[in-house]
């Protein structure tokens, strides 16, 4: 089950899972981390199509830490609750949106 719920704060114990996504002159990037028990786990880059927008980059970020985290070999007692943190405020919004038609990345 995911529930999708916005923290100021979060508790160590839970899984981290830092995103970012930009675009700049030289391109577009989007990049995972994650982490279990302040332990690094994995950190993924991924190159988008130049053509992406910065919102896109960073919706990537977040779609691909989702997929990451199913892969990640994290161990069976390690914390169940992931925390993804995000600088996108639109990428946030768009999530919460229940009535949201429109699709991500």
């Amino acid at each position: 089950m995911v529930e999708i719920i916005e923290v100021k704060e979060y508790d160590e114990k839970i899984i981290q899972i830092y995103t970012d996504g930009s675009r700049n002159e030289q391109g577009v990037g989007s990049q995972v981390a994650i982490f279990s028990v302040k332990e690094l786990v994995t950190k993924r880059k991924y190159k988008p199509d130049n053509r992406c927008s910065n919102n896109e980059a960073e919706q990537l970020a977040i779609a691909k830490a989702l997929e990451a985290l199913q892969s990640a070999n994290i161990e069976e007692n390690s914390p169940r609750t992931a925390a993804i943190i995000t600088d996108s405020r639109i990428s946030l919004d768009s999530i919460k949106n229940v009535n949201n038609d429109s699709y991500l990345i």
